[in-house]
């Protein structure tokens, strides 16, 4: 078979601890889902259901390297997220099985054009221009879990140029990793090189060009993404 033109080599993260690549495959995004953002925005995190949308598998950008000020938006915004890698493909997973397809975890950035965002949203328009542009989602290396657990709870946090804009914890999630994976499983076929960005806490806010953004979990990575 002859290509009209070569294919684009597949993106990938970098795995702590070994020089193996992760080949990203899609990414899932979760909103809505934590009881602080959830409050942020005057709702009730008790009559909130989190929300999934999706990035492009080579929005990904490595720890470290700088990201363009995007296009088409004055209000560009960091959101601290806990990001699950999954290891095997998974199809109507059971919560309670649904640690068993996790390869690992890392810290990602879910960039955002938040005036599009908001815009599109009060048409009931789809977010993707707003969530899903080029370099929208910086992630640090993937740690296995067999090396670090499963985390259920750890500091997650995010400072603009040292500043503390986001500072929570993941087991304020109100979907925790294992019921996210249940339920995105029967909407899709998970497969390996999928990556679950599973939300962010209160804090969220904007950054300018210049601006340093340093993101951590404890007990696995720190994330470093300057604007240019």
């Amino acid at each position: 078979m002859t290509m009209i033109f070569e294919p684009k080599a597949t993106p990938t993260v970098d795995i702590a601890g070994t020089d193996k690549k992760f080949p990203v495959n899609r990414i899932y995004c979760v909103g809505l889902n934590y009881v602080d953002h959830v409050r942020e925005f005057g709702e009730d995190p008790a009559k909130i259901k989190p929300v999934y949308f999706m990035k492009p598998g080579d929005a990904v950008v490595a720890n470290g390297v700088d990201v363009p000020y995007p296009s088409h938006t004055k209000n560009f915004h960091y959101e601290i997220e806990l990001v699950v890698a999954i290891g095997k493909r998974a199809s109507f997973v059971s919560e309670a099985d649904a640690e068993n397809y996790i390869y690992g975890y890392a810290v990602g950035n879910d960039l955002t054009r938040r005036d599009m965002q908001l815009a599109l949203k009060d048409k009931g328009m789809p977010w993707d221009p707003s969530k899903g542009f080029d370099m929208s989602a910086p992630i640090s290396t993937i740690h296995q879990a067999s090396a670090i657990g499963h985390p259920k709870h750890g500091r997650i946090w995010l400072s603009v140029n040292g500043d503390v804009k986001q500072d929570s914890d993941i087991d304020q999630m109100i979907s925790g990793t294992a019921k996210i994976i249940s339920e995105l499983s029967e909407l899709y076929t998970l497969e390996p090189g999928d990556l679950i960005f599973t939300g962010t806490p209160s804090g969220i806010g904007p950054v300018v060009s210049g601006d340093l953004m340093e993101a951590g979990i404890d007990g696995i990575d720190t994330l470093t993404t300057r604007v240019r």
